[in-house]
């Protein structure tokens, strides 16, 4: 820490002290002696501007590294900076530095001033650096802290407003804080999961927004390689933020202040909805690891479309996710379903890539559930040719051959509703001359649906399921043999089917009741229920 000759106390005198000196006060080894110091010389500190330099001494205490003495001196300095931030201690406006204010001829309080300002700055870089620490009590009480400070700023600025009624949020003061959350080295998950309780105040969540964005910009500029880590941390805390869902003014803030004003963009929604969009579009044009692509698309059509001021932005992303094939195809199906029913997105080869994502690794992963409703919404349309219902029909048939039991009872529901949904694609299961096995004109390796011919052909692969060797798979196949019911068969619960919940359905079912072989039931071991032997058998 640089040394510094302190100004004058209050009689305008102006004594030199040492920059190490706390007025001869010496502290006992151990954390309970660092507590009883830290005690005394926040006492001296506040009482008289002559033992100012014991500040050296908790910020030392600050520096040590054993975590109760680092805990109570963050304690102490919450309580000494507080308490000047309240008394209007510290200096106000742009701040000078150090040596060319203490070599000046300023007077002795400016002097005061300015020197506790960049004390006060060294403990705040500290307790952002204490974002760090291997000890999440440590790292809880410096967040604690510096909201507590960033609240005391608010309230009494340090900077002057450059108009009357202007709103003064310590944007610096918080951007320390948001660059140690976004650690590229720390995974700091359990802290913001602290933060998000502040994200529930308006003026917290507009700003952490605005410092985000300006944090990913300044992280991806300086190095061109991220880690991991970092990237981790920042979807972390995008996913955090949520906004209003109906338009109103929104006047729940931390910092406090006398009667909000219109002109205040912190107030009003759709300035929040520009800066979440500008702070997600910041994150999503970087090349993102896959397993982070993955969770942004598992939120987005929920969490993020709902609430960005131009959705249409995120047509770029969303197709280029889709192009990509597998499981992130699965996931991006949400955001252009958004994009396509609510914002009029036109994607012409849509059906094309729909059907190419139907391959025997659908009925595996994890997110088989949310693709087979999308498909389910995506083919409800009755305006759908006949050519391409069959097609999607063909197919998941032709994969039903070979796919888990719970997966069947949901695929056969819905290839029935398909039939429903299309009387025309019903010559798939009333053509009793069709083609044989070897002569299928179905080409199930055509990845456009238009030249697949399964027009052509026939469900022969749902005659073959009714000899499934699950009961319940054969009986859902043998209703192809009935003349179908007009309404359809919801499948929403047999969506989240698993082989687990299907084998307990088995093991709850009744078995047969057991069948008397004889009319009248045997009295005794030889004819009598009082005889020895029945006795003798009773007993045994």
């Amino acid at each position: 820490m640089a040394s510094a000759a302190l100004g004058g106390d209050v009689t305008g005198r102006a004594p030199v002290v040492s920059p190490r000196g706390g007025g001869g006060m010496e502290r006992e080894p151990g954390p309970e002696g660092a507590r009883r110091a830290l005690g005394r010389w926040l006492e001296a500190v506040l009482a008289s501007r002559g033992q100012a330099n014991a500040v050296f001494d908790i910020l030392d205490v600050l520096q040590s590294e054993d975590q109760e003495e680092i805990q109570e001196a963050v304690r102490t300095c919450s309580r000494l900076f507080g308490a000047l931030l309240e008394r209007g201690e510290l200096f106000v406006g742009p701040l000078p530095s150090e040596e060319s204010v203490m070599a000046g001829s300023q007077g002795a309080v400016r002097k005061y001033k300015v020197w506790l300002r960049h004390r006060y700055h060294s403990c705040c870089n500290r307790l952002a650096e204490l974002l760090a620490h291997s000890s999440f009590e440590v790292k809880e009480l410096a967040l604690s802290t510096l909201m507590k400070f960033v609240k005391l700023e608010g309230m009494h600025p340090l900077e002057k407003p450059k108009w009357e009624g202007n709103y003064l949020f310590p944007r610096k003061l918080f951007k320390l804080v948001l660059g140690g959350l976004l650690s590229p080295e720390e995974d700091q998950s359990l802290l913001l999961s602290q933060f998000r309780e502040y994200l529930d105040y308006d003026d917290i969540r507009y700003h952490t927004m605005r410092a985000a964005a300006d944090a990913l910009a300044r992280v991806t500029d300086r190095h061109p390689e991220v880690s991991l880590t970092f990237w981790n941390n920042a979807f972390t805390l995008l996913s955090s933020v949520s906004l209003p869902r109906q338009e109103r003014k929104l006047s729940h803030l931390y910092v406090p202040c006398s009667g909000p004003s219109d002109k205040w963009k912190v107030v009003h929604l759709r300035e929040h909805r520009k800066v979440f969009q500008a702070m997600w579009l910041s994150f999503l044009k970087h090349k993102l690891p896959l397993s982070l692509y993955k969770k942004v698309l598992v939120i987005v059509h929920d969490s993020i479309l709902p609430h960005l001021a131009q959705p249409t932005l995120l047509i770029d992303f969303l197709s280029s996710a889709y192009d990509l094939g597998g499981a992130v195809s699965l996931l991006a199906l949400n955001g252009l379903f958004v994009l396509i029913h609510k914002h009029n997105l036109e994607y012409p080869d849509f059906y094309r890539k729909l059907y190419g994502l139907l391959d025997p690794s659908v009925f595996h992963v994890k997110y088989r559930a949310r693709f087979f409703h999308l498909a389910d919404l995506f083919l409800s349309s009755s305006h759908l040719p006949a050519y391409l219902v069959a097609a999607f029909a063909k197919r998941l048939a032709r994969l039903a051959l070979t796919a888990p039991p719970e997966a069947l009872l949901m695929v056969l529901p819905f290839i029935c509703n398909l039939l429903r949904r299309h009387p025309a694609c019903r010559v798939l299961v009333h053509r009793p001359g069709g083609p044989e096995l070897d002569a299928d004109p179905f080409d199930p390796a055509e990845d456009d649906p238009a030249k697949s011919r399964a027009l052509e052909s026939c469900l022969w692969e749902l005659q073959a399921l009714q000899r499934h060797y699950h009961p319940e798979v054969s009986r859902a196949a043998s209703v192809i043999n009935q003349a179908l019911s007009v309404p359809e068969v919801s499948i929403a619960p047999l969506l989240e089917l698993t082989a687990y919940e299907l084998f307990e359905q088995d093991l709850r079912k009744t078995g047969p009741q057991p069948v008397p072989l004889e009319f009248l039931p045997a009295q005794g071991l030889l004819g009598r229920r009082d005889g020895l032997c029945a006795q003798l058998f009773t007993l045994s």
